[in-house]
C-alpha cells in the first residue's frame, strides 16, 4: 500500500511562508501566514467585542444576549485577578491592559488548534517581544506613579543591611529575568504541545491507512 503522510515533519507547521512576496529597497514586506492570522484575530476580536455592545442607542441589552455573557464571565475573570493582585481603585486602572493582553494571547494560543491555521505563540520572537514591550511598559509606569519607592521591591522590609548585599542582587536578576522566563514557558509549551498533537494524528493516519482489514468469519450452524 502507498505511503500517505500528512507531513514530512511535525515542525513543518511552525515555519512562516510568503504568500504574497513583496521587495521594496531590498527590504522584505511580503505577507506571511503569521501576518494573515494577525489580521485575523484583530478582525476577530473586533467583532467579537463590539458584537456585545454595538447597539442602537450605544447600551447593552437589558437582558444579556449569549456575547454578552461570555464577555462578563471573561470580565469577571480578569477583574477578580487584578483585585486579588493589585488593591485598592487604582488596580483597576490596569483592567484595560489586562483584559487586552489576556484576551490577545488567548486568541493567538487557541488559533493554533484550528486545522492548518498558524501558531504564533510558537515562535519566541512573538512571546519574546511582547513580554519585554509589556515589562517597560509596566515599569515606566510604576516609575511615575511611585518614584524612587518603586526599588524598594527588591529590598524586603525588615532585611538587614548586610542581608541586603546579598538579596538586592538575587531580587534584581529574577525581576528583570521574569520576561524571559516567562516569553520561553509560552513558546516552550505551545511548541511541545502542538508538535506532540501532530506526532500523535500521524501515528494514528499511518495506523489507519497501513492496518489490513481483518477478515470476519461467519459460521454455519446445523
Amino acid at each position: 500500500m502507498k505511503n500517505i503522510t500528512l507531513f514530512s515533519s511535525p515542525l513543518e507547521q511552525f515555519e512562516i511562508l510568503p504568500l504574497i512576496s513583496f521587495y521594496l529597497g531590498g527590504l522584505d514586506f511580503s505577507i506571511t501566514n503569521e501576518a494573515v492570522i494577525l489580521l485575523l484575530i484583530f478582525f476577530f476580536s473586533s467583532t467579537f467585542i463590539f458584537s456585545a455592545v454595538k447597539q442602537s442607542d450605544s447600551t447593552l441589552y437589558i437582558i444579556p444576549h449569549r456575547w454578552q455573557i461570555v464577555i462578563g464571565i471573561i470580565y469577571k475573570m480578569v477583574l477578580s485577578m487584578i483585585s486579588d493582585n493589585i488593591s485598592g481603585k487604582r488596580g483597576q486602572l490596569f483592567f484595560p491592559l489586562v483584559f487586552s493582553v489576556f484576551f490577545y494571547v488567548a486568541n493567538l494560543n487557541l488559533i493554533g488548534l484550528v486545522p492548518y491555521s498558524f501558531t504564533l505563540t510558537s515562535h519566541l520572537i512573538v512571546t519574546f517581544a511582547l513580554a519585554i514591550a509589556i515589562f517597560l511598559g509596566i515599569n515606566i509606569i510604576c516609575v511615575r506613579i511611585h518614584g524612587l519607592e518603586f526599588f524598594s521591591l527588591f529590598f524586603p522590609a525588615g532585611t538587614s543591611l548586610l542581608l541586603g548585599l546579598l538579596l538586592v542582587p538575587i531580587e534584581v536578576i529574577s525581576y528583570v529575568f521574569r520576561p524571559i522566563s516567562l516569553g520561553i514557558r509560552l513558546f516552550a509549551n505551545m511548541m511541545a504541545g502542538h508538535t506532540l498533537l501532530k506526532v500523535i494524528a500521524g501515528f494514528a493516519w499511518s495506523l489507519m491507512v497501513k492496518s489490513d482489514p481483518c477478515p470476519v468469519v461467519v459460521s454455519r450452524t446445523g
